[in-house]
């Protein structure tokens, strides 16, 4: 019995090693043959190695790569969208986010906001969930050793040293948790895109026949409002416009 799960163990052992080996190996001919120049295929391994195993901030920033490099301006900036959402303090994704969308031929001017939502956005932004996840768990760990501190029943000093270290960690393990929270929704519940087609006319109803109200252009982030009518969908400009367009005009985020 011993001998048989030995077996079944060391079995499982190499087709994990296996496994990492091949994505390992994936991942390696896909930046060769980027290197190679060959960009379009390239961009179809790195989204193969996606379906396989999943997103990764670092699979989508090379695949927007591809993309600038073959001057499809939309996708580049698709694909560095979702980079960055899942990675939001990468400078380098922002950085080349900020390139792509200087080439789009809409140059929007996003509406102000409240002082306190770009502070929090920024906050929200200054590390990934993983991150977060982890300052939390050492919060956490901080405010139990606080409140044992405290109950131990120690010095003065040392009380008074738990109970407001025990304070301040649970402040902090909360606003993590929270933060954690904030960017695991945006990830799960995707409710922005970018428009793929090179122009797209902006109805007042999901009708073709409607009146046209404007224009937009592919590179456009556009925010997705309600539940799709048909094949059609209303959105939110950046520019605090909004009207439907036809479902294929656009790609999730």
């Amino acid at each position: 019995m011993n001998n048989s799960r030995r077996y079944l163990y060391s079995l499982l052992a190499l087709l994990l090693m296996a496994t990492a080996k091949g994505a390992t190996t994936d991942k390696a001919a896909a930046d060769t043959l980027y290197a190679q120049g060959q960009y379009e295929v390239a961009a179809k391994a790195y989204a193969d190695i996606i379906a396989e195993q999943g997103e990764a901030a670092a699979l989508d920033y090379n695949i927007g790569n591809c993309y600038y490099k073959m001057d499809d301006i939309p996708h580049a900036i698709l694909y560095y969208e979702r980079a960055l959402l899942l990675n939001p303090s990468d400078d380098d994704i922002r950085a080349n986010l900020t390139l792509a969308r200087s080439k789009a031929v809409d140059k929007v001017t996003p509406p102000s906001e409240m002082f306190f939502v770009t502070w929090w956005k920024s906050l929200t932004n200054a590390m990934n969930i993983d991150q977060w996840k982890t300052v939390a768990a050492i919060a956490f760990s901080l405010m139990l050793i606080g409140l044992l501190c405290y109950l131990l029943r120690l010095s003065l000093v040392w009380r008074k040293a738990g109970f407001y270290g025990a304070v301040l960690a649970g402040i902090v393990c909360l606003t993590a948790n929270l933060l954690a929270y904030s960017q695991h929704r945006a990830i799960t519940h995707r409710h922005t895109a970018i428009i793929t087609t090179p122009a797209v006319t902006v109805q007042s109803s999901p009708d073709a026949a409607s009146t046209s109200l404007f224009v937009i252009h592919e590179g456009s982030r556009v925010e997705l409002l309600g539940e799709p009518s048909g094949d059609w969908y209303e959105v939110w400009f950046e520019e605090g416009k909004q009207g439907w367009v036809p479902t294929a005009s656009f790609e999730i985020i």
